[in-house]
């Protein structure tokens, strides 16, 4: 019962958690290691996760939870003079189960980190701001503050302001 439970959460959310935090991280290959690890610990706690208000949230923060861990543990293996944070859009980060244009994604990755997070929760994973709020940690001003200078620099990328025409 328990393995078919999670079997269908799994199925029906992989591909929404994906893109969320590939929004989050930018880095296709990043994203799915990091939501397989999620889903594996989501599987440890079933018992927990399937009682979570917004247990794909869950999942989603588990995944950016784990990058902060990998990157700590890697700063501390090997001295790196410059870390990037907005790697460039590789070929394969527009393949099967993200569906996002990679100029978007190119846009989603100069947006600082909070403002990604926000983000993901609140378009990719259609949670509320209390929701998202609780998921990350913060206010839920905070979260409409983050959102909306998100979405002014997004408009800025994609909306031309003297004809208010959609780039192409």
């Amino acid at each position: 019962m328990k393995q078919l439970e999670f079997s269908e959460f799994y199925a029906a959310n992989r591909d929404v958690c994906l893109r969320a935090v590939l929004a989050g991280v930018g880095d296709r290959q990043l994203a799915e290691d990091l939501v397989a690890e999620a889903f594996t610990r989501a599987w440890t706690s079933w018992h927990v996760v399937r009682r979570h208000p917004a247990p794909r949230a869950w999942v989603v923060r588990t995944a950016f939870n784990t990058r902060v861990s990998w990157w700590r543990r890697r700063r501390r293996e090997v001295a790196i003079d410059v870390f990037p944070d907005t790697p460039e859009v590789a070929a394969g980060d527009r393949g099967p189960g993200t569906g996002l244009d990679p100029d978007l994604l190119t846009a989603l990755r100069g947006l600082p980190e909070r403002q990604r997070e926000v983000i993901a929760f609140r378009v990719f994973l259609d949670l509320d701001t209390k929701a998202t709020a609780a998921a990350l940690g913060i206010a839920p001003g905070t979260v409409t503050a983050h959102l909306a200078r998100a979405v002014a620099t997004l408009r800025g990328h994609f909306v031309s302001t003297d004809n208010l025409e959609v780039r192409p």
